[in-house]
């Protein structure tokens, strides 16, 4: 189980449960009102998070919590990647709250995920940022992400786009 704590703050970084889901959905909301492709919707974000949380073999859900208040979170996916032979993690998601930002609380939810990803066998961690998200890419930058020369596409089965 990982926990931990973002320095210069009395915030920790443990595994989300179910009684964190109305918070973690209003981080979301916060999340996709910054993403071109998503937008909010309270039911799906309940819905896919305790879809995660029922079976912890799909991925972690973290949180960041500063005594009963949720400052931040962090999505990890996991699946196989044959070109890695290996489990390998997707970053699904990671906010915190603006007013939270610059304390080091998105650091210590990034490194809890890495540690959480290696302490699941995954050899290799993907996230997507908006083109145009610059601040985004340089944090993740900052803890050793590079830039792919793959591009993603999307299907979106649900409403045939």
């Amino acid at each position: 189980m990982i926990t931990a704590q973002a320095p210069s703050t009395d915030c920790r970084i443990q595994p989300a449960s179910a009684d964190d889901i109305p918070a973690m959905c209003a981080l979301l909301a916060l999340l996709f009102t910054q993403e071109a492709d998503f937008t909010a919707d309270t039911a799906k974000q309940a819905r896919g998070l305790q879809l995660i949380l029922d079976e912890p073999a799909r991925g972690c859900l973290l949180v960041a919590r500063a005594g009963e208040e949720h400052l931040g979170m962090v999505n990890l996916l996991f699946t196989v990647s044959t070109a890695c032979g290996a489990p390998v993690a997707l970053l699904e998601d990671l906010i915190v709250r603006p007013e939270a930002r610059g304390r080091g609380i998105g650091d210590a939810l990034l490194r809890a995920a890495i540690d959480s990803a290696r302490n699941a066998g995954c050899a290799r961690i993907t996230l997507l940022t908006d083109d145009d998200n610059l601040a985004a890419q340089r944090f993740y930058t900052r803890h050793g992400f590079v830039h792919s020369a793959m591009r993603p596409l999307r299907l979106d089965l649900l409403n045939g786009r």
